[in-house]
C-alpha cells in the first residue's frame, strides 16, 4: 500500500473523574490520533503517552510534533507491505514508541480495511473472547476504595488491580486484603520505588498477590532482577519495556516474571506482537494494558488481547468507565461470558473518531502528503 496522505491529530478527552497514579494526577486524557490514506482506504491509530513526561519520557505534544515533523514525513510517498516495513523506516528515528505507535497502528487498521480482514486474525490470533480485569487508582479513602474494590467482585472481575504508592501502599492493601481474602489481586507501583524500599516489598509478600507491575525505575531492568531474588512476588515490567531489544534485556537479566504490553509504549502493534512471541518462547506470561485510549486504541488493545499468551486478564476498560462520550465510535463494552464473567471480544469493525467531538477537543492538528 502507498502511503499518500497522513492527518494527525493533538486531542484532550476529559475524564469522567482524574486518574490518580504514583507520578500525578490526570482530569484529561492526552492523545494523538492518525488517519493513515492509502488511495480510497484509511486506517485510524492512536498513542495516548498523556499531557506531561511523567509516565514516561514522551508526552502528547512531543509525540504530535516528532509524528509531524520526522515520523510522517518518512512514510508519505513509500509502499508499505507489512508493520516490520513500516518499523524499519522509522528505525533511523531515536525513541519515540508513542509517536510510532499512532502511525504502527494506523497502518495496522489501513491494512486491515484493505483486505477487508478482521484486526485480531491479521495478528494472529484464534481467541474470539478474553475475560476481563477490574483497576482502581488512589482514591480520597480506603473506605472508598474497598466499596469499589467489593462491587468489582460482586460483578465477578476475576482479577482487580490497585495503584500503589507513598502514603497509598501497605495499610491499603491489608485492608483490601483482610475485607477480600481470596480475591486475586496485583499492585501497580507506576516506578515509584527503588532497590533500597525492598523491605517494603519483602512486607507486600505476605498477601499473596500475582504480581508487584513495575516498583522501580521506569528505565530500569537490572534492579528489578535483584529485586525479584529478593522477594517472592512475581514482578512485571510495564514501562521499562519499551522496545524488543529491551524485552530480550529482561529476558537475558531475568528481570521480571510477568510482562505488561502496551502498544503505545511499545512502538505499536507490530512491536507488540514481537514481544508476545518473545515472551512465549521463553514461558513469561504477558498481559495487555492500555492508557485511557478513546474507542480506537481500546479496540487495537481488544485485538491484541486476543493472542494466546495474553494469559493474565488485561487492561481493557469500557468507554462509560472514562467518558461521558466517548471520542471515538462504536464505544467499547464488556459483554459476559458463559460464566458470567466480564470480558472482551475483538472488534467486528475498528472505531472511528466522531467528526464533531474531534473537532472539540483537538488541540492542534496536521497534515502530511504528497
Amino acid at each position: 500500500m502507498k502511503i499518500d496522505r497522513i492527518d494527525l491529530f493533538h486531542v484532550a478527552m476529559p475524564l469522567i473523574y482524574p486518574w490518580r497514579t504514583a507520578y500525578g494526577e490526570d482530569a484529561a486524557i492526552h492523545s494523538v490520533l492518525c488517519r493513515m490514506n492509502s488511495g480510497s482506504c484509511y486506517g485510524w491509530g492512536e498513542a495516548a503517552p498523556f499531557a506531561a513526561p511523567c509516565y514516561s519520557p514522551e508526552w502528547a505534544g512531543g509525540a504530535f510534533a516528532a509524528a509531524r515533523d520526522w515520523l510522517a514525513p518518512a512514510l508519505i510517498g513509500k509502499s508499505l507491505r507489512s508493520g516490520s516495513e513500516l518499523q524499519q523506516e522509522l528505525r533511523i528515528f531515536k525513541g519515540n514508541p508513542f509517536a510510532k505507535a499512532a502511525l504502527d497502528t494506523a497502518w495496522w487498521s489501513l491494512h486491515c480495511q484493505s483486505e477487508n480482514q478482521l484486526l485480531h486474525k491479521a495478528l494472529g490470533a484464534t481467541r474470539a473472547e478474553v475475560t476481563v480485569g477490574a483497576d482502581f487508582g488512589v482514591m480520597d479513602s480506603i473506605a472508598e476504595l474497598l466499596d469499589a474494590v467489593s462491587g468489582a467482585v460482586d460483578e465477578k472481575f476475576p482479577r482487580v488491580k490497585l495503584k500503589f504508592r507513598p502514603g497509598w501502599d501497605v495499610p491499603m492493601l491489608a485492608a483490601v486484603r483482610k475485607r477480600f481474602p481470596e480475591q486475586v489481586f496485583h499492585i501497580d507501583c507506576n516506578s515509584g520505588y527503588r532497590l533500597q524500599d525492598a523491605e517494603l516489598f519483602r512486607q507486600v509478600d505476605e498477601f499473596n498477590l500475582a504480581m508487584i507491575e513495575q516498583p522501580l525505575a521506569y528505565d530500569d531492568l537490572l534492579d528489578h532482577a535483584k529485586l525479584q531474588t529478593q522477594i517472592r512476588t512475581p514482578v512485571c515490567l510495564d514501562e521499562s519495556i519499551i522496545s524488543t531489544d529491551r524485552m530480550r534485556q529482561s529476558l537475558e537479566l531475568s528481570s521480571c516474571r510477568y510482562v505488561n504490553i502496551k502498544p503505545g509504549r511499545v512502538g505499536g502493534l507490530t512491536n507488540a506482537v514481537v514481544i508476545h512471541d518473545m515472551c512465549r518462547e521463553a514461558g513469561i506470561p504477558c498481559w495487555v494494558g492500555g492508557m485511557l485510549e478513546s474507542a480506537v486504541g481500546s479496540a487495537h488493545c481488544a485485538a491484541l488481547a486476543m493472542l494466546d499468551n495474553f494469559t493474565y486478564p488485561p487492561d481493557i476498560f469500557p468507554s462509560s468507565r472514562f467518558y461521558i462520550d466517548d471520542l471515538s465510535d462504536p464505544p467499547l463494552e464488556l459483554h459476559r461470558n458463559s460464566a458470567g464473567i466480564p470480558s472482551v471480544r475483538p472488534p467486528s469493525g475498528l472505531p472511528e473518531p466522531v467528526t464533531e467531538r474531534l473537532q472539540a477537543l483537538t488541540l492542534q492538528t496536521a497534515v502530511v502528503k504528497l
